[in-house]
């Protein structure tokens, strides 16, 4: 684990503690060098299924790789991150109770874009925009014109 501030690759764990609704553990830490300290999360992967890209592509599930695509949806909203947590966890939950092998990357784009929506209209407008790859400006009128009119459809 290489330290955030000065990348040097040693430090020591100064405090273990186990995530209380999440099968993951909080570690903070201290690096060796510059003696700074940061934060690290660790969660047991439970999905083996394989996610499929517009391209056809398949590749492995990546909790980590959702939640930093919803946290930039939601920079500088008020969406703390135990609420992206939660989104990432009822996709992953989504998976395991399907017992699904394979997910189109579309069906999890829907759901997170489903939760937003009820969370946070910006950060929704913003996954929807890059998603939904808006063509142009009118495309994205049209997304703002329905969410406040009330339309669900995409």
């Amino acid at each position: 684990m290489k330290c955030p501030n000065c990348g040097y690759e040693e430090n020591r764990v100064i405090d273990s503690r186990p995530l209380s609704k999440e099968n993951g553990i909080r570690r903070r830490r201290e690096c060796e060098k510059c003696k700074y300290r940061f934060t690290t999360y660790e969660y047991v992967s439970l999905t083996t299924a394989l996610v499929i890209k517009s391209n056809g592509t398949r590749e492995e599930f990546n909790q980590e790789k959702l939640i930093r695509s919803i946290k930039l949806a939601c920079v500088k909203r008020p969406i703390s991150a135990d609420t992206i947590q939660l989104i990432v966890k009822e996709i992953e939950n989504k998976i395991l109770a399907e017992g699904l092998t394979e997910i189109p990357s579309k069906a999890i784009g829907e759901v997170v874009i489903d939760m937003l929506k009820d969370i946070d209209k910006v950060a929704y407008i913003r996954f929807a925009s890059v998603y939904h790859d808006f063509e142009n400006v009118d495309a994205f009128h049209r997304r703002i014109r329905d969410l406040e009119e009330g339309n669900n459809k995409p």
